[in-house]
């Protein structure tokens, strides 16, 4: 999978209780998924959000300050070699009108549910810290959370490292959404095979200098909406100061013996030749004068290398690639 990030961003979690909206009568309308999900959409202004203490009173913002929509050369034989991702499964099965939001419903979740899935594999986004430390995920497989195995778009934020807070998606209020196209949570298709066609997908975080928002893009051309600047309670207000982008794996077992056998992408170490795992092309951060720049000192590393890996191509070609990947438990990772 391809990803192009650009910020990052922590917030403050308020609560893990999760609004089942079809259920409440919240819902203009209903969408059953061909996967399983249901699809509710929700006024605008009825949204999780607005039940932040701290966006009591606050005004929706519905486009940033200024067009910042993505836009990259590829030449013809990357244009052949990946395709984008810019769908999601129940589009399948109906849309939610403009002036709503797209949610997936979901049971009540549990804190401990949310805090500590079992085992989960992401593609992940960036982690941005400032005074406060903000991880930001985008793709990813967790049964846990979800109750399958499908990939899913979806966004984190916590406010302390996932050390006592952290939530998922719409599941407790914060993100500002705008968008009546993309459901965070929701199932993304085609996907990448090992073998097969890549697919990518292009995510874009940045902050609205004339209000402080992180806004969150999609596709090249969705903003999907914001995290506000008064959830941030210092730091991230002015501007993040690290960004990374990578693969994570999360269970009981990594680091024990025996090892947990969760894959990072299609579970092989990366080998830029053949290109056969995860992949970040396009990284690229805003500076404070609005320039999309590639970033410096752009390091590569591995908490587990002999578990999972990662591999920074950047010195002969055009453009840097970022690869990682691995398969978990192994010869080398018992």
């Amino acid at each position: 999978m391809a990803f192009k990030f650009i910020a990052i961003l922590l917030l403050e979690i308020i609560t893990f209780a999760t609004l089942v909206w079809g259920e409440n009568g919240l819902a203009i309308k209903s969408i059953q998924s061909e996967d399983g999900d249901v699809i509710d959409c929700i006024d605008i202004f009825k949204q999780p959000a607005l039940y932040h203490p701290a966006l009591k009173n606050h005004k929706i913002q519905m486009t940033p300050s200024y067009n910042t929509m993505v836009e990259t050369t590829k030449t013809n034989d990357q244009e052949k070699s990946y395709k984008c991702v810019t769908t999601q499964i129940w589009h399948k099965s109906g849309s939610c009108p403009k002036g709503t939001i797209p949610i997936r419903r979901t049971q009540n979740i549990k804190k401990d549910q949310i805090k500590k899935p079992n085992h989960f594999h992401l593609d992940k986004g960036l982690k941005i810290k400032k005074d406060i430390k903000l991880t930001q995920k985008n793709h990813s497989v967790n049964p846990r959370v979800y109750g399958d195995r499908q990939t899913r778009l979806f966004t984190y934020w916590t406010n302390d490292g996932s050390r006592e807070t952290g939530c998922f998606d719409l599941t407790c209020p914060g993100f500002v959404q705008i968008s009546h196209e993309i459901a965070l949570g929701a199932a993304i298709y085609p996907i990448s095979t090992q073998y097969g066609l890549p697919y990518s997908i292009t995510i874009y975080i940045y902050k609205d200098f004339n209000t402080s928002n992180w806004w969150l893009q999609y596709g090249g051309s969705i903003n999907i909406g914001y995290w506000p600047s008064k959830i941030f309670e210092g730091g991230l207000e002015v501007h993040a100061e690290t960004v990374q982008w990578g693969g994570e794996v999360y269970s009981k077992n990594v680091g024990k013996h025996p090892h947990t056998k969760t894959q990072m992408g299609s579970g092989v170490f990366p080998f830029y030749i053949f290109a056969s795992t995860g992949f970040m092309k396009y990284m690229r951060i805003l500076d404070n004068t609005m320039e999309l720049r590639f970033p410096q000192n752009v390091v590569a590393y591995s908490e587990e290398y002999d578990c999972y890996r990662t591999q920074y191509v950047g010195d002969y070609i055009e453009e840097p690639e970022f690869h990682f990947g691995g398969p978990g438990r192994n010869p080398l990772c018992p």
